[in-house]
């Protein structure tokens, strides 16, 4: 005979994460297997239906297909929806179809969705300070897709058919992301960095967020899901960068302090994005977003302190070194002096 609570229990502790080879999708199922949650995930190409490899159940599916989605999701009392089109591609396409996969997946399963949320959805009658209520009139085509998935996230949830989770935070990076401003645009992978350019215009402050900070925030959250609003939205702090300058500096610092040479500090080519854009769908889709380098743009984490009383935090410095070290962009650590050893030969 089943025991119905152990049932329940386990069923309570399963997930599915879609995009879990990305960055905070690959932070949450690390963050999640070491809380003791069962983690599934979805991935194309996979070869066979299903293996389990690091403690994860790998399903063979495509976001875009909702079949495989929902079957994914049998008895999971979650989904995090952290999947997107790598490189900016195929945004009108694939991103609002692929979330209403999880709407309608969640829906079948009862499954609260857990969505790492950006600043695209905002436009500029909401800056420079964003909060979990500000008005969300993007004027980009990425900000009205991302608007507009929130929206129908919203009105799954007062339908009562689903319980979501948004938390936004600024620009990502972390040990082994590589799909942010960070490693793609500031420091070079592989590379010890002799410059660090510098997308932001010169004194224009812009906020970052640490991948595993993000995702210990969204575990954190998930804890006291029961307690929250059918349709709950957070902001994270993270770091400010006040001047555009600090996080260069502190990359400065961190290079330093391995006995590297301080990188320079140089701005970001954005001419030569524009120059090549016309050709490169990906240099488009970013150009489309500088203005987030050009205006300050930040939130306020009120509501995040409220209910955690904390935000999960790590220093920056120490934040980057790992994030650098897993990057190949640290020297490597100088060799332990060893004593000489002196042999005597009998007399």
């Amino acid at each position: 005979m089943v025991n119905t609570t152990e049932a329940n229990m386990t069923t309570q502790q399963k997930v599915l994460v879609l995009g879990a080879s990305g960055g905070i999708g690959g932070e949450m199922v690390k963050q999640l297997l070491a809380q003791g949650w069962a983690v599934r995930a979805l991935k194309r190409g996979l070869g066979v239906s299903r293996h389990e490899s690091g403690g994860i159940e790998w399903v063979e599916g495509d976001a875009l297909n909702a079949q495989a989605v929902a079957e994914a999701a049998a008895g999971c009392s979650v989904i995090v929806h952290a999947v997107n089109p790598p490189g900016y591609r195929g945004w009108g396409e694939q991103v609002l179809p692929m979330l209403d996969n999880t709407i309608a997946a969640a829906k079948a399963h009862g499954a609260t969705i857990v969505l790492p949320g950006t600043v695209y959805n905002f436009g500029p009658d909401a800056f420079p300070v964003l909060h979990e209520d500000s008005p969300q009139h993007p004027l980009t085509r990425k900000g009205q897709i991302r608007a507009e998935l929130e929206k129908r996230l919203r009105e799954a949830s007062e339908a009562g058919a689903v319980r979501v989770v948004i938390v936004r935070a600024g620009d990502f990076f972390g040990p082994g992301a590589r799909n942010n401003w960070l490693s793609q645009g500031m420091v070079r992978p592989g590379q010890v960095p002799s410059e660090v350019k510098l997308p932001g215009a010169p004194g224009v402050g812009h906020q970052y967020a640490y991948l595993p900070d993000v995702a210990a925030t969204m575990l954190a959250l998930l804890a006291i899901r029961e307690t929250l609003p059918a349709f709950a939205s957070f902001h994270m702090a993270g770091y400010w960068d006040h001047d555009g300058k600090q996080l260069g500096q502190a990359i400065q610092r961190v290079v330093t302090a391995r006995g590297g040479r301080s990188p320079k500090l140089k701005a970001f080519p954005w001419w030569l994005i524009r120059l090549i854009s016309p050709f490169n769908e990906t240099l488009r889709e970013m150009l489309e977003m500088r203005y987030l380098w050009q205006q300050e743009v930040r939130m306020e984490n009120r509501l995040l302190h409220e209910v955690l009383g904390v935000e999960p935090h790590t220093p920056l410095e120490i934040a980057l070194e790992h994030t650098l070290e897993s990057l190949g962009c640290l020297p490597a650590p100088a060799p332990a002096s060893a004593s000489a050893l002196v042999i005597s030969a009998p007399l």
